[in-house]
């Protein structure tokens, strides 16, 4: 479930988080230059368990892995460094065979290098970095989850041979076009520059599509997306609601603040799907332009509907 800006919370910030610098998350260009000053953490020498499979540093002044002795830990599987100052990884080579995964979210990482030993990482999560490129990942071929969110990157790409792949965020980039993906069970581009839905058609396999949040003005380009569950077109400049009648199993369509008029296209289009419980279609003129009767009109349009926007009603 997501909420009505089109986020669904895999940002996943720490919810005791303190920002020394909060006007980073504002300003995509924001240089760390003046924040505060952070001391560097010192490698424990002493009560650490070398067997042990998890290691939880969020948010403590880490600036060098390096530091870590990583290659103590035989047995990792779990590594998360959230909310660190951490420029650049390097992982010993004895972490590969066990760590599945790494997080890495709210660092200083502007490449990505240094995790071609990480063959069994299935889940790797680099949110809230300065990354401009998506490469040097070819060698992660076990890789189920993917994290890019508000980052620097411009362009899908680097990702051809990740045959594992099923769920990529990337959230809060600067991506004009999709392209070169396939397998995925969840695509998640909120906050892009995207102006239209093509590239899609190899990603027949695909449930979960989330692109609120920016300059869409047509739906096309669904055509093959058979299986998909849930669909977020919110916060675009959608005038008609089209090419989605195919769409079998839609369970949830989030479509608020575009520009929608008719109640027409909504029943033509959705009328029949009988998976389907929840639509968002609150900030259109369809809603706005007579509020009182919207979900009355909704309802009439759509007997199956249980949830209207943030309201549950009883399906007819």
């Amino acid at each position: 479930m997501k909420d009505s800006k089109g986020w669904d919370g895999k940002l996943r910030v720490e919810r005791h988080a303190v920002l020394t610098n909060p006007e980073a998350l504002e300003d995509p260009d924001h240089s760390d230059e003046d924040a505060p000053p952070v001391e560097e953490i010192e490698a424990d020498e002493e009560g650490v368990d070398n067997d042990i499979d998890d290691i939880d540093l969020v948010h403590s002044r880490v600036t060098s892995l390096k530091a870590l002795r990583l290659e103590r830990f035989t047995h990792l599987e779990k590594l998360c460094l959230r909310q660190n100052q951490i420029p650049r990884m390097s992982f010993p080579d004895n972490l590969g065979p066990t760590l599945k995964d790494l997080d890495l979210y709210d660092n200083l990482i502007s490449h990505i290098k240094g995790l071609d030993q990480l063959t069994n990482l299935t889940s790797l999560d680099l949110s809230f970095n300065n990354i401009k490129h998506i490469k040097n990942l070819s060698k992660l071929v076990q890789l189920t989850d993917l994290y890019f969110v508000q980052n620097r990157i411009q362009k899908i790409e680097g990702l051809e041979g990740l045959t594992k792949l099923r769920n990529l965020e990337l959230g809060a980039n600067r991506i004009r076009n999709i392209s070169h993906l396939s397998n995925l069970k969840i695509l998640s581009l909120p906050s892009n520059r995207l102006t239209s839905l093509s590239g899609l058609s190899g990603l027949t396999s695909l449930e979960e599509l989330y692109v609120s949040h920016n300059a869409i003005t047509h739906i096309s380009g669904l055509e093959s997306l058979n299986n998909l569950h849930v669909l977020d077109i919110s916060n675009n400049q959608i005038s008609t609601l089209e090419n989605i009648s195919h769409l079998s199993h839609i369970e949830e369509l989030w479509a608020s603040n575009n520009k929608l008029a008719s109640f027409d296209e909504v029943e033509r289009e959705l009328r029949n799907k009988e998976e389907l419980k929840t639509v968002y279609f609150e900030g259109n003129p369809l809603q706005t332009r007579g509020p009182a009767l919207y979900r009355n009109k909704v309802r009439l349009a759509l007997p199956q509907i249980q949830q209207i926007d943030a309201t549950y009603v009883r399906a007819s």
